[in-house]
């Protein structure tokens, strides 16, 4: 719950380096707390509204967290533009984000392993 947590603290940073760790697990937690909005949101009937706020309110953190990633692996944040590139830029972002991070610090900061080792 921590990696989730910790995002949403770092609401607008997008600078410095995150960790696959960091990115997957807020990914997967992220996920499952969209569902469990988009739940509730049928059950009492609000018509996605709740699933919107929701949507809103962790695009600014996911957006920094996914510069920052891409920051681990020495890549510019506008490298997010991919996403405007149906499947073949979403696939190259998933590749970006699934790669080992560089070990050595780069110019976005000190390799963000070796600073919670």
């Amino acid at each position: 719950m921590n990696y989730y947590t910790d995002v949403l603290k770092k609401y607008v940073v997008f600078s410095g380096r995150a960790r696959r760790q960091e990115f997957w697990m807020f990914v997967l937690f992220n996920f499952a707390v969209a569902i469990v909005v988009g739940i509730i949101d049928t059950v009492i009937g609000a018509g996605g509204i709740l699933s919107g706020l929701y949507s809103l309110a962790v695009l600014l953190p996911v957006l920094g967290l996914a510069v920052r990633r891409l920051h681990d692996t020495d890549k510019s944040g506008w490298w997010l533009l991919l996403y405007l590139i149906p499947v073949l830029g979403w696939i190259a972002l998933i590749v970006f984000w699934a790669i080992e991070g560089q070990p050595q610090p780069n110019q976005y900061g000190p390799n963000p392993k070796a600073v919670h080792a």
